[in-house]
C-alpha cells in the first residue's frame, strides 16, 4: 500500500468512525427515550435490556454504515480540498480515480459486512425487537406462535387446521389434518389432541389421534383411535406451516428461499413480496459502495465556494437514493414492477449517475446544472 493510500484511509477512517458511533449512540438515545416507560412497567431486569440492545446491533449497523460512509467522504474530501492537498495530488499526476482507489476498497469491504449482518441477523432484529417489547410489557416471556392458523398444502392435497402452533418448539395442540385427492374429495382425516414433529427422523407424530380413512362419496371405511401414531413422508415441517403467514421483512435469505420453494404453487401476486424482498437483501448491500460514487465527486472541488453546494448536492441525492429505493420495493411488493427490477433498478439508475460525475469530476469539467423553467 502507497504511502498516498494510507494517507487517505487515515483521513476517511476516523471521521468515518465517529460518524458510526455518533449514529448508534443518536439511535440508543431515542430508542430509550421511546420505551424507558415500558421497560419501568414492566420491570425488566438489567439482563433483559442488555439481551435487548444486543439483539437490535446487526439492524443499527445495517442502518449505520451507508450514512456514516456519506459523511465521513463528505467531511474527509471537503476538507482536503479545503487545505488544497486534492490539487497538489492532481498536479503530482495522480488522478481522481486514482486518489479515490483505497476509498472503493473500503466500499468493497463494507459491502461484505452489511451483506454477513443482512444474511440473516438483521432481518430477525425487528421480529426479536417486537417480540421482547411485548414480552417485558406482559411481564413474562411467551413462546412465539401462531394461534388458530390454517395451512393448505396444494402441492400434496392436505389441509392442516391446528388451534396453537410453536414452530421453535416443532409442537401443535389441538390439530386436524384433511387428505384430499386429485378431484378434492377428502379421503383420510387426523384429528390429534397433540402433534411433534421430529426434526432427526423428520416423521411427524401424532398423540391420542382418532384417524378415519373414507372414500371419495364420503362413506367411512375406517375410524380407529390411537394413542400414538408415527407418519413418514410428509413434506411439512413446522416452520414452513408457520411461514405462511410471515411478514417477509422478517425473513432472512435462507427462509426466503424455503418459503419460495415450498409455496411455488401460490399465485404470483402473493408471492411477489418475498421475491422482492429476497432480492433487496442481496442489493441492499451495495449502498455502501454506491455512496463513495454519489459522494466522493460531491466531495471534491477545486475552490472553496463549491464546497457547500457539492455536500447538499451529495445529500440530496442519497435522499433521492432512498426515497426511490422505497418507492420501487414497494411496487414491486405489490406486483406492480419485476423484483429484480424493485430491488436492482434506483442501484442502477444512480450507479450511472454516480459514474458521470465522477467522469466530470476526473476530466475537470463543470457538473450539469439544472435550469428552472422560470430561472
Amino acid at each position: 500500500m502507497r504511502i498516498l493510500d494510507r494517507y487517505i484511509l487515515k483521513k476517511f477512517l476516523l471521521p468515518f468512525a465517529y460518524s458510526f458511533i455518533g449514529f448508534i449512540a443518536i439511535w440508543f438515545i431515542f430508542d430509550l427515550s421511546d420505551n424507558l416507560q415500558d421497560f419501568l412497567g414492566g420491570k425488566a431486569p438489567p439482563s433483559v435490556l442488555v439481551e435487548y440492545y444486543l439483539s437490535q446491533i446487526p439492524q443499527i449497523v445495517l442502518i449505520s454504515l451507508p450514512i456514516s460512509t456519506l459523511l465521513a467522504l463528505l467531511y474527509s474530501l471537503t476538507a482536503m480540498s479545503r487545505t488544497n492537498e486534492i490539487i497538489s495530488m492532481l498536479g503530482a499526476g495522480v488522478s481522481v480515480n486514482r486518489i479515490l482507489l483505497p476509498l472503493f476498497g473500503v466500499g468493497l469491504i463494507l459491502v461484505g459486512v452489511s451483506a454477513v449482518f443482512n444474511y440473516e441477523s438483521a432481518p430477525h432484529a425487528e421480529m426479536i425487537k417486537k417480540q421482547m417489547l411485548k414480552d417485558i410489557k406482559r411481564g413474562q416471556k411467551k413462546e412465539p406462535g401462531l394461534s388458530a392458523h390454517l395451512y393448505r398444502n396444494r402441492e400434496n392435497h392436505r389441509i392442516w387446521f391446528m388451534r396453537r402452533i410453536l414452530p421453535n418448539q416443532n409442537n401443535l395442540s389441538d390439530v386436524q389434518v384433511l387428505q384430499q385427492d386429485a378431484n378434492s374429495n377428502i379421503v383420510e382425516e387426523w384429528a390429534a389432541r397433540r402433534v411433534n414433529w421430529d426434526p432427526v427422523t423428520q416423521n411427524w407424530v401424532f398423540q391420542r389421534v382418532k384417524h378415519i380413512t373414507m372414500d371419495p362419496e364420503g362413506n367411512i371405511l375406517v375410524s380407529e383411535y390411537l394413542e400414538e401414531m408415527i407418519i413418514p413422508g410428509w413434506t411439512e415441517t413446522p416452520w414452513r406451516i408457520a411461514s405462511s403467514v410471515m411478514n417477509p421483512n422478517y425473513l432472512s435469505v435462507p427462509e426466503l428461499e424455503e418459503y419460495l420453494h415450498f409455496n411455488r404453487d401460490y399465485p404470483e401476486v402473493r408471492l411477489a413480496p418475498y421475491r422482492t424482498q429476497l432480492q433487496y437483501r442481496w442489493a441492499l448491500p451495495w449502498f455502501c459502495l454506491l455512496v463513495i460514487f454519489l459522494a466522493a465527486p460531491m466531495g471534491i472541488v477545486y475552490s472553496r465556494r463549491g464546497i457547500l453546494g457539492g455536500v447538499a448536492t451529495a445529500i440530496a441525492l442519497f435522499f433521492a437514493l432512498i426515497f426511490f429505493s422505497s418507492l420501487f420495493i414497494a411496487l414491486g411488493k405489490g406486483n406492480r414492477i419485476s423484483p429484480i427490477v424493485a430491488a436492482w433498478g434506483p442501484l442502477v439508475a444512480f450507479l450511472a449517475i454516480g459514474c458521470m460525475l465522477l467522469w466530470y469530476r476526473s476530466t475537470n469539467r463543470d457538473l450539469p446544472k439544472i435550469k428552472l423553467p422560470w430561472s
